[in-house]
């Protein structure tokens, strides 16, 4: 048992996260049952425990809540990031300090740790997540296996040689086992208070969004700034995304290596370059764009997941307070001429924009669609929805 687990102790732990360097750590197991293999990470964010769960770029990791009280405000159906639900995309496992009390929010539809059993999330509880994330930021992102049994039976040395066995998300492609089946039209609008989410009726626009891990909030806003939204899935080709005559590509957020996702996608972007067509990353969509334009990403330490994260805008000079979530960075030092850095985080000065001089095309890390700021980040759809406009002779939407 590592020291990790909380100073009052497990009686009968009925879950355990093991490392693959041999650590142990008892809990109490809330969620789904059995067990899962995946990296450990930590997010920084007070509230939206709901939607991190559900981003796909969570895919293959454990997520640890430095925040102690997650879950009062219970679980709903309209904080869902995920497109494809039933593909349970998302994160595997979730570490919690105390244990989840009952809801007490007006638009709660049930508890958090019935939901993750929905989900099929396993979860565990009571330990002290200060000092978990302290070893991840000393040491790095662990593999490791999560597991939860009620009965308290475990074998150990089983999960321990899972936790070794496993390879880890540098040369995994996750982005096919999220993404869309098939193309879809996205017709939702951005969620208003008291009424929730609203119509598309008249766009005026029409986006093709690559879905390598799209999330819901994403499209909403799209779609609120007048875009009629086609989802694709992610191995789609480029003759086949031009067919539908887009006015703007936009290339989505999802999980894993980009470098494994960018071995069919990228000869797909590099083609969609060849166009004059506005396009705009996030994320995953970010880094595969880099690639496709000749730079590098690298597999970062500790990674970056929060909502209370600082980025400067080299365009604007403005600091604007974003949410993050990866574990691959673009090589700043790797861009190669003609591609500017358009923004930088300002906790350790990775990249997290950049822009094709001269051209209609860029993209970002962190993710935009999200509220930490509250909105700090909304812009670049209106930069994005302006290419688009400026091209058609249209006159641009005011950056708000």
């Amino acid at each position: 048992m590592s020291d990790i687990t909380a100073p009052w102790g497990i009686e009968a732990p009925t879950a355990l996260l093991v490392l693959a360097d041999g650590t142990v750590i008892e809990g109490r197991g809330l969620g789904a049952t059995g067990s899962a293999v995946a990296e450990v990470c930590f997010n920084t964010a007070l509230t939206g425990y709901q939607e991190i769960l559900t981003d796909p770029s969570y895919a293959g990791q454990i997520v640890t809540f430095t925040f102690p009280h997650i879950g009062n405000v219970g679980a709903n159906d309209e904080d869902i990031e995920d497109l494809v639900p039933a593909a349970r995309a998302g994160a595997v496992g979730a570490i919690f300090k105390a244990d989840i009390t009952n809801p007490s929010n007006y638009r709660a539809a049930t508890d958090l740790d019935e939901w993750l059993k929905r989900r099929g999330v396993i979860a565990l509880s009571g330990i002290d997540t200060r000092a978990l994330t302290a070893l991840i930021r000393e040491k790095g992102m662990a593999n490791a296996v999560i597991a939860h049994s009620p009965d308290g039976k475990f074998d150990i040395d089983d999960l321990k040689r899972q936790a070794q066995a496993w390879s880890g998300l540098v040369g995994l492609d996750l982005a096919k086992e999220v993404t869309s089946g098939q193309s879809s039209v996205w017709h939702e609008t951005p969620w208003v208070w008291n009424e929730g989410y609203g119509e598309q009726e008249d766009p005026q626009l029409h986006v093709v969004a690559v879905d390598y891990g799209v999330k819901r909030n994403i499209l909403r806003l799209l779609a609120g700034l007048g875009a009629k939204v086609t989802v694709v899935p992610a191995k789609t080709g480029a003759d086949e995304i031009l067919a539908m005559k887009p006015d703007g590509i936009f290339l989505s957020n999802g999980p894993g290596d980009p470098a494994a996702t960018g071995e069919y996608a990228v000869p797909v972007i590099q083609d969609l370059l060849n166009t004059e067509l506005p396009i705009f990353g996030i994320c995953l969509g970010h880094q595969m764009l880099a690639l496709a334009l000749g730079a590098r990403t690298e597999k970062m330490h500790q990674g970056h997941h929060g909502a209370n994260h600082p980025v400067k805008d080299h365009t604007t000079g403005k600091v604007e307070i974003v949410s993050m979530n990866h574990g691959f960075a673009v090589d700043a030092d790797s861009l190669p001429e003609g591609v500017e850095e358009t923004h930088v985080s300002l906790f350790d000065g990775s990249n997290c924009g950049i822009a094709l001089t001269g051209r209609p095309v860029f993209s970002v890390q962190h993710h935009p669609e999200a509220s930490p700021g509250p909105q700090d980040s909304h812009y670049l759809f209106r930069r994005f929805v302006n290419l688009i406009r400026e091209r058609k002779g249209e006159p641009a939407l005011a950056e708000c």
